[in-house]
């Protein structure tokens, strides 16, 4: 009797707020490989974990191409060690590119503010004869 649990795509549409499409989508990419029986599609335990792994990296911004280096990297038999070493250095970089682009953000934001301040500035005149019209 195989006790190994199993997930529908419904299941997991609703445990990950995602859509049959998105599932299908990785499906296609070959990131998670579900059983087929007949038409229906049925994902093991390490497909779920898969699935969570590439919603964790899209949310941090990584491409499903890194998502698949990382994900691929599993076959590896050396205990993980290589996985982990590359994952790390992934995390690193983006982390890099995040920070590069916090602080685009806010130069951005305060040219905006200053943009928003020199408007106010010279509008408030025009705004004071207007009133007292």
């Amino acid at each position: 009797m195989n006790t190994t649990r199993t997930y529908t795509i419904r299941q997991l549409t609703k445990e990950f707020s995602v859509t049959a499409r998105t599932l299908r989508f990785y499906e296609d990419e070959g990131l998670i490989a579900p059983e087929r029986r007949g038409q229906t599609r049925i994902y093991s335990g390490r497909d779920r974990a898969r699935i969570i792994l590439i919603l964790r990296g899209r949310r941090v911004g990584f491409s499903l191409a890194e998502i698949r280096e990382i994900l691929d990297l599993y076959g590896v038999h050396d205990g993980g060690v290589t996985q982990l070493v590359h994952s790390r250095k992934k995390f690193a970089e983006r982390i890099d590119t995040l920070e590069r682009q916090k602080v685009d953000i806010d130069e951005s934001l305060k040219e905006l503010r200053k943009g928003i301040a020199d408007i106010d500035g010279k509008l408030a005149p025009q705004q004071q004869a207007h009133a007292a019209e």
